[in-house]
């Protein structure tokens, strides 16, 4: 009985290595129906702007295509991007852009980051990129479009690039507070170890921003790394979806708020000696289960190519870049 009732607690964990390491299995997960949006119509979204209502909700009948709690889910096929544009520009909304770029990922990542960034990110409104970074005199000079700025901030190196990942939060809720509040509406945070290959645009931006994990939002809620240590501010016993913190965004006063939630988490953790499983991501998905999102943006906006082709995926938009952690992380 007790080998048994062992089994059965090992199997989450055992069927998550097989998921990554076993691609047949991550194909086999598109014969599961997704869960079908409720709503018969965009009005009926809580809306985070009147364009939402012209979503096509039923255009992908393949997908989620909104939550329960009547928020979108952003998929190729369900919208109009000049409509977006168009009233973006005419409401001023504007984006500061944050990235982390330190010790050599900055080498690595951040050029290829910058560039595709702007042949795909938010083009037509104004944009700031605000590069930390321990080496600002290496930030590459790049060609930027009309209203578009970078502005590098130096930030110590940590030995750990948990901390690096954990600490981000407390820098970005600072600039938010400091600078980002007086000059923009929106914010997104992203990891530098992407390439942006297709448009990301105006129906990205809501009131609060969260993305679906390329690995996990077909996968089985028993199969989410949610951080299960009751002693973690960042425990978390179920959720609605798991969200990648690779990027995540909104208005800069929500994006405030998040920052300042997850590192509340995370030093109270640090206080008891604890770190949470995926470090800030944990805090991330603990806060957005708390605090529901207003939108969320498809795998198509942050996809892993080592996946492979998915029937799901039309249209990539940004790509997580080829990683060699052992030469990174030295």
């Amino acid at each position: 009985m007790k080998r048994a009732i062992r089994c059965l607690f090992l199997l989450p964990f055992v069927l998550c290595v097989l998921y990554f390491t076993v691609p047949s299995l991550r194909s086999a997960l598109e014969l599961i129906p997704m869960e079908k949006c409720a709503l018969e119509s965009a009005t009926m979204l809580n809306l985070d702007n009147s364009v939402d209502a012209s979503l096509e909700l039923k255009s992908r009948a393949d997908v989620q295509t909104c939550t329960k709690w009547k928020a979108p889910i952003i998929w190729d096929g369900m919208f109009d991007a000049n409509l977006y544009d168009e009233a973006h520009q005419r409401e001023k909304s504007s984006v500061a852009l944050t990235v982390f770029a330190v010790g050599r990922y900055l080498e690595a990542y951040l050029n290829t980051f910058l560039n595709s960034s702007e042949q795909h990110f938010m083009l037509g409104l104004p944009v700031t990129y605000y590069i930390f970074t321990d080496m600002p005199e290496n930030v590459p000079a790049i060609s930027l479009g009309p209203q578009r700025h970078i502005k590098s901030i130096k930030v110590d190196r940590h030995s750990r690039w948990q901390d690096i990942s954990m600490m981000r939060m407390k820098s970005i809720s600072d600039l938010i507070e400091n600078e980002i509040r007086h000059h923009f509406t929106h914010v997104f945070c992203f990891d530098v170890d992407q390439e942006f290959v297709g448009r990301f645009g105006s129906e990205a931006l809501g009131e609060s921003v969260a993305l679906l994990h390329t690995y996990y939002y077909r996968a089985p809620r028993n199969m989410y790394t949610y951080d299960t240590n009751p002693k973690s501010k960042a425990y978390l016993a179920t959720g609605d979806f798991y969200y990648h913190a690779a990027v995540f965004g909104g208005t800069w006063k929500s994006v405030k708020a998040i920052c300042e939630a997850c590192y509340q988490g995370i030093m109270e953790d640090k206080e008891n000696g604890v770190e949470a499983l995926w470090h800030d991501e944990s805090h991330l998905n603990k806060y957005f289960w708390l605090h529901k999102p207003s939108r969320l943006l498809s795998p198509e906006y942050c996809f892993d190519p080592r996946i492979g082709s998915t029937t799901d995926i039309r249209v990539k938009r940004l790509l997580w870049a080829p990683k060699d952690y052992e030469r990174l992380r030295t």
